[in-house]
C-alpha cells in the first residue's frame, strides 16, 4: 500500500506563531512562539539539545533567535520520527552538520520506517488470517488464541 506524500515541513519556521524576531525571550515566550509547553524547552535542556542561558540581571534567562532556531529544528525532526538521540547527532557539538549528513540522516530514517511498514503489513496478513481461521475453523484451529491448561502447583 503506497500512501500519497504531503509536503508539511514548515518551510517558515514559526511562521503566524507568536512575533517574529525575539531575542532576549523568556523561556514562556521561546516555548510559546513554538507552540510547546515551557517543561517541554526543559526537557530538551535536560537532555543537552537545548542550552539553558545564564541568568541575566533582571533575573531571568534570556533565549535568543538562535536558540528558537534550535528548538525548531528539534520539533521537525520529532515530527520527521527521529528520536532525541538522533536529532543530538545531527545538531552535533557545534550545529556542524552539513546537508549532505542530513540528507543521508533522512534516508536512513526512511528506510527504517520502509522496514517497519513491511513487517506491519507482514502482521497485518498473519491477523487476517487467523481471523479467518477463527471464524470458519471449529474452535481447535484457533489456537493461537488458546490459553494453556493451568499447570497444578
Amino acid at each position: 500500500m503506497l500512501l500519497a506524500c504531503r509536503n508539511e515541513v514548515d518551510s517558515v519556521p514559526g511562521y503566524g506563531r507568536y512575533g517574529a524576531a525575539m531575542s532576549g525571550m523568556t523561556i514562556g515566550k521561546l516555548a510559546a512562539a513554538e507552540g510547546v509547553g515551557v517543561e517541554t524547552v526543559r526537557f530538551y535542556q535536560r537532555r543537552g539539545l537545548l542550552s539553558q542561558p545564564e541568568r541575566r540581571g533582571s533575573g531571568y534567562r534570556e533565549y535568543t533567535d538562535a536558540d528558537r532556531s534550535r528548538l525548531v529544528f528539534i520539533r521537525r525532526a520529532r515530527h520527521l520520527g527521529f528520536t532525541l538521540g538522533e536529532i543530538a547527532e545531527l545538531l552535533g557539538p557545534a550545529e556542524a552538520q552539513s546537508a549532505t549528513e542530513i540528507q543521508t540522516a533522512a534516508q536512513a530514517k526512511l528506510a527504517a520506517i520502509d522496514e517497519q511498514v513491511r513487517e506491519l503489513m507482514r502482521q497485518r496478513c498473519r491477523l487476517r488470517q487467523l481471523i479467518r481461521v477463527c471464524e470458519h475453523g471449529d474452535g481447535k484451529q484457533c489456537a493461537a488464541l488458546q490459553l494453556p491448561d493451568a499447570v497444578a502447583t
